[in-house]
């Protein structure tokens, strides 16, 4: 036989069972990245993914040997990360924003003390994206991508774990309510229902169109003119300028501190009296299938700027809903951004 590069899915097999550890590497190399997005939207944290997916692949390697075929090598590969991340996620507490925490703070001076146990979704980086951009036709790398916005994954999380993983395998994966049963161990007629049940929950945290459609429907142009705006605004402390690119019912919070601020103009004194009164420098990027904003806080002379936020933008129609900002040092450095300008 050639190297192991060479060998198809179904020697591969063969040679992992064997014990080759650079066969069951390869094996299950075209499904790492989407098992992780899996795992992710079961959880809403990348570190939590990572454990539940480190814990599905060692036990993939340990249990090939009873892997039978009578399901595909991907499906049997989902059921373990599904079960992984229900072992982790049973562990953890639920992960939520600020929104979910508290009521809205009315004081921009104070923001309370940070939450630090594991509590706060994270957002996704896009370099993690990569199993979505590939060969895969444009209606699965948008799905792709609507599947781990902000809203959606922070809807899920108020689902139980079970009607989490029946709608994520029906609804993002596609996968029948056979398979979906026989993966769970439950019956089609369990999966049904929890499809339905998981699916009205859902539909009353998740409302309006997805970001992608929004985005689509705005344009590569509208989305450009947005972000241009912003960054524009921002980097003059122009609060009346960026309260102009809100809706009124606009809401900013700042994972890890508890506070947020509800409306535009609760959300612009918090801007004037506090958000401001050091320079920023501003650069476009993207989280989670989302526009963002990579936010540099300076010091008062303006001399250096150091990543203070990675600012996640939803919006709603052309202008901005929430502004999500995720506080350094708990943006992942996966996001690949420059620590200081």
């Amino acid at each position: 036989m050639g190297p192991v590069h060479d060998a198809d899915e179904g020697q591969l097999l063969e040679l992992a069972r064997e014990g080759d550890s650079a066969a069951f590497d390869e094996l299950i190399s075209p499904y790492h990245g989407e098992l992780h997005a899996h795992c992710y939207r079961m959880l809403g944290s990348v570190l939590d993914a990572d454990d539940a997916l480190q814990d599905a692949l060692l036990g993939a390697w340990k249990g090939l040997g009873g892997f039978e075929g009578r399901s595909s090598l991907r499906g049997w590969l989902y059921r373990i990360a599904t079960n992984a991340s229900m072992k982790v996620g049973g562990r953890r507490p639920k992960r939520q924003l600020s929104l979910d925490h508290g009521p809205a703070y009315d004081s921009p001076h104070d923001l309370g003390e940070p939450v630090l146990e594991p509590v706060w979704l994270e957002p996704y980086p896009e370099s993690m994206m990569a199993w979505a951009t590939g060969p895969a036709d444009p209606a699965a790398r948008y799905e792709a991508r609507e599947s781990v916005e902000l809203a959606f994954v922070a809807a899920l999380q108020h689902l139980p774990a079970s009607q989490r993983a029946v709608l994520i395998l029906r609804e993002v994966l596609a996968f029948p309510a056979a398979e979906v049963a026989e993966l769970l161990d439950t019956s089609v007629a369990s999966v049904n229902s929890s499809m339905q049940r998981a699916r009205a929950n859902l539909d009353q945290r998740v409302t309006g169109p997805s970001q992608q459609a929004t985005c689509r429907e705005l344009g590569d142009d509208g989305q450009k003119a947005l972000l241009d705006a912003f960054v524009t605004a921002w980097e003059r402390s122009d609060v009346p300028a960026i309260l102009e690119l809100l809706v009124e019912d606009a809401r900013l919070s700042m994972p890890p501190l508890p506070a947020w601020f509800d409306g535009r103009e609760s959300v612009g004194r918090f801007m004037t009296e506090r958000m401001f009164a050091t320079p920023w420098r501003v650069v476009p990027t993207t989280a989670s299938g989302q526009l963002a904003l990579a936010c540099y806080q300076g010091t008062p002379g303006g001399s250096t700027y150091a990543l203070g936020a990675v600012t996640v933008l939803t919006l709603r129609g052309d202008r901005v809903v929430e502004l999500t900002s995720f506080l350094a040092p708990s943006v992942d450095a996966r996001f690949g951004l420059p620590g200081v300008l």
